[in-house]
């Protein structure tokens, strides 16, 4: 009788900290690659990399000075636009990762405030 008992309990804390392990663990492995996903998956529409790699070669090949002038200017438009997206599809994984992480601890909470 002894035996089952500690088994069942010593199944249960294995459960629970494998839950944790899970939660915590495993799905922030697997929200950061989803967000690297996402920032790869933007950066083939937006070219980010490409446009700071060619930052001061003139825009269509035209190297008189309006060229230039209209590349640099193309293209810091260009990077800022970029810039401003990847810094708003950051702040939604860094807002679904709070999230994500909050769930556990909100629901402990919640269920301890009813006792």
């Amino acid at each position: 009788m002894n035996f089952a008992l500690v088994y069942l309990v010593r199944r249960a804390l294995f459960r629970i900290a494998d839950f944790f392990r899970h939660w915590y663990v495993d799905a922030s492995r697997a929200l950061s690659h989803r967000f690297i996903s996402t920032l790869e998956a933007a950066d083939q529409r937006i070219a980010f990399r490409v446009t700071l790699r060619h930052f001061f070669e003139p825009l269509y090949g035209d190297y008189s000075i309006v060229g230039r002038v209209l590349g640099l200017v193309f293209r810091s438009g260009r990077t800022l636009l970029g810039a401003l997206c990847y810094a708003g599809i950051a702040a939604m994984y860094v807002i679904l990762f709070a999230a994500w992480y909050a769930v556990p601890a909100a629901l402990l909470f919640y269920a301890l405030a009813e006792f």
